[in-house]
């Protein structure tokens, strides 16, 4: 049975592809960033939650924008299929880990904080 699907308005898209890009690309980076920080010595006992929040979200709105200006140059930062609005949010999610670099930087970033954890614990 063929369904017609609604189309999304263009700021939903891009509240889609801008959390994607600040949850599955920025925040493992600072998220790693914060534990090597930690292991070089920061004794000051604050709370990095609100830095790697900030530098994730600022890091999403540079890739978005020059990754959308500059596609070739930029292209392992910005994932146009993140803001293609005939996909839904899950079958964006599963376009982007059946591509085999995601599959290679998911395991690089799961090692090195897990490595990174451990030694900071």
């Amino acid at each position: 049975m063929p369904f017609i699907a609604a189309s999304k308005s263009g700021l939903l898209n891009w509240l889609e592809g801008f959390a994607l890009t600040t949850i599955l690309q920025g925040f493992p980076i600072f998220a790693a960033a914060s534990l090597m920080v930690k292991l070089l010595g920061d004794d000051r006992g604050s709370s990095p939650v609100l830095t790697i929040a900030l530098a994730s979200v600022f890091y999403s709105i540079f890739a978005i924008s020059v990754g959308s200006a500059f596609p070739r140059l930029f292209k392992n930062g910005y994932e146009t299929q993140f803001f293609d609005a005939s996909l839904s949010f899950s079958e964006k999610i599963a376009r982007w880990r059946a591509k085999p670099t995601t599959s290679l930087q998911l395991m690089a970033s799961v090692l090195l904080l897990s490595l990174l954890a451990t030694i900071a614990g």
